[in-house]
């Protein structure tokens, strides 16, 4: 009924192949409004099991679930939500050399994972092989958000040049988290991931969205493309192939 919809996109989404890395907090709702949406495929990656701490953000799980792999848990319950959706797991982490790979061939990619150098080799994987990225992350009280679009950018990098070195980030270990940023911030995910396969031209491609739910305040501020960015700019540095790009990071566990 949605005019930005319509039947034509909700046959877009029917046929779309979405890759989901980290079914936690992001995940959840990343994954159930996508199942429910009616999109066709599925792809989860999480190498992590359900744990205790993650109740209070990751809803997709409940303690009759602890212990049990994230994916299939997942799985379980976006097969529940859309009856006829297909869904693979994988429950390894993504890895550098592998990464091209494994986003090759789907039509979008949304970052829900839990540190920051897999987001910045997701981001690299994705501008080398033309595939639309959704990003996502959250500490506290406050997310943000950002589409890639592919190899044109901006990206990730024209933000932020790389993974900033351990410890100089708060994260969700070391500073908490109110189970309620995830839910916001992966929800605008999620949106902005139906707006791409749906073709809507309405999307935060060059914008960063910063969400506070203390204050609260919602913002979105552009940023350009840099001509000297090492993954979209016109001389590219990185690939996705180098260990040493990943190296030096700050775990942001979601």
């Amino acid at each position: 009924m949605l005019p930005e919809v319509g039947p034509a996109g909700q046959a877009r989404l029917a046929a779309a192949r979405v890759l989901v890395v980290g079914c936690g907090g992001l995940g959840a709702p990343v994954i159930s409004s996508l199942a429910a949406a009616g999109v066709g495929h599925l792809t989860l990656i999480d190498d992590d099991t359900v744990e205790p701490s993650n109740l209070n953000r990751q809803v997709l799980f409940t303690e009759a679930d602890l212990g049990r792999s994230k994916v299939v848990v997942a799985a379980e319950r976006a097969r529940a939500l859309g009856g006829a959706i297909d869904v693979a797991t994988r429950a390894e982490r993504l890895a550098v050399g592998s990464a091209r790979g494994a986003v090759r061939g789907f039509s979008l990619v949304v970052d829900c994972a839990d540190g920051l150098p897999t987001k910045f080799l997701l981001n690299d994987a994705c501008v080398r092989e033309d595939v639309p990225l959704v990003h996502g992350s959250a500490t506290a009280w406050s997310g943000q958000v950002l589409v890639v679009p592919g190899r044109r950018g901006p990206c990730l990098r024209c933000l932020f040049e790389g993974p900033l070195p351990q410890g100089a980030l708060p994260t969700c270990r070391t500073a908490g988290i109110l189970g309620a940023v995830t839910g916001v911030v992966g929800s605008f995910q999620a949106a902005e991931a139906v707006k791409l396969l749906v073709a809507n031209p309405n999307t935060l491609v060059g914008r960063l969205l910063a969400v506070d739910v203390l204050t609260p305040s919602v913002r979105a501020v552009a940023f350009p493309r840099r001509v000297d960015c090492a993954a979209c700019g016109d001389s590219p540095t990185v690939d996705g192939t180098n260990a040493a790009d990943y190296d030096a990071a700050a775990c942001d566990d979601q």
